[in-house]
């Protein structure tokens, strides 16, 4: 099925918030990850004989507790090796807590009624920033019989709600900053231009600056008293109507397409017509007499057939049509969303389409 953007009325792009809009330097989330091992596991765990990372992990782990386990016969299935990962708030202080997601790594069936270990949760500089551990919720399920088994959601993922205590903050002193740069999340120069303006409004002097389509620097007014953070807290609430440019995005795997309000085209002609050619086998047997020495016989027996729909007319859409007027017009010739996207590239490759085509 096509998906085809903004069919209603189409009213000016709505004003949003500078804070939906772009965010401020430095204040970011950062991505953790670590290596632990799930217990409990109802004998839907890692074999480890196929899986020689949980073999060593659970011997290491029983050495630490102080059991030698080194050339021991190890057959448990309720052990698996997994992946825990998260992202750290942006200013968050030691000892709050953040949520983990959990991945089996190695075989397992499922990580339902697990619980993970004391993981410890590092940051790209190789230092930890985060401890993990509790039990697992996990969304999917699987059910296996002798003959069927039933599979729901992905019973090898999980989540633990507030599963990692933050042990390590990360250094940074938003409050002591005299200039701060707010980063577009839609670079844009019209947009950029349009949220210096806004500011420098507020403020009653030139504060704000686009330095280039994705950033605008922020200089720390002196009424502010050296607290940036009162000036974003005044600035993320101002709204600004942000330009988008005309795009199309076209899904071929799908179908889907998504179009700009701003998205225009000159005149031209469509025509659409399509050619089926249908080819069935069926084969036809023939059988001798009775009591003859004659033999049974196979016989293939095609019949093609040749569909040209007639019914297409060649179409004209007219110059700096609107969205709705060209969705009406395609729509018109009767078109699935396959000869849409051929129809969109053709117009574009003959020049007419004033847009950018995005192929995902």
């Amino acid at each position: 099925m096509a998906s085809l953007a903004g069919l209603g009325a189409y009213p000016a792009a709505a004003a949003s918030r500078i804070k939906d809009l772009a965010s401020f330097e430095g204040v970011r989330e950062n991505q953790l990850v670590g290596y632990g091992l799930v217990v409990g596991l109802n004998g839907t765990g890692d074999s480890l004989n196929n899986a020689p990372f949980t073999r060593q992990s659970l011997q290491a782990m029983l050495e630490r507790l102080g059991m030698n386990t080194r050339g021991a016969n190890l057959r448990t299935a309720n052990v698996a090796a997994v992946m825990v990962t998260a992202n750290l708030q942006p200013f968050a202080t030691q000892g709050s807590r953040i949520d983990v997601n959990v991945s089996a790594l190695g075989d397992a069936k499922s990580l339902q009624g697990g619980t993970l270990l004391v993981t410890p949760l590092m940051g790209a500089d190789g230092e930890v920033y985060a401890i993990a551990q509790g039990p697992l919720a996990v969304g999917g399920f699987m059910a296996k019989g002798d003959a069927t088994t039933v599979t729901r959601g992905v019973p090898t993922s999980a989540r633990i709600a507030n599963g990692a205590i933050v042990e390590r903050e990360i250094e940074f002193k938003l409050a002591t900053l005299s200039s701060v740069r707010l980063a577009l999340r839609n670079p844009d120069f019209t947009t950029a231009r349009r949220i210096a303006q806004a500011v420098n409004d507020l403020i009653g002097m030139p504060v704000a600056e686009p330095t280039d389509p994705s950033n605008v620097r922020l200089t720390l007014p002196p009424k502010f008293n050296g607290n940036i953070v009162d000036l974003i807290t005044d600035i993320e609430q101002l709204t600004v109507q942000p330009d988008l440019p005309a795009k199309v995005v076209v899904d071929e795997s799908t179908g889907i397409i998504v179009m700009g309000q701003d998205v225009r085209v000159s005149t031209v002609a469509i025509a659409q017509g399509n050619l089926t050619v249908t080819v069935s086998e069926d084969a036809q047997v023939s059988q001798p007499e009775a009591f003859s020495r004659g033999q049974t016989v196979v016989t293939p027996r095609s019949e093609v057939t040749v569909n040209t729909d007639d019914k297409r007319r060649l179409a004209i859409v007219r110059e700096s049509v609107s969205l709705r007027e060209l969705v009406d017009g395609l729509n018109a010739l009767g078109i699935g969303p396959r000869d849409l996207i051929s129809i969109l590239q053709a117009i574009k490759a003959a020049g007419a389409l004033q847009a950018e085509i995005e192929v995902m």
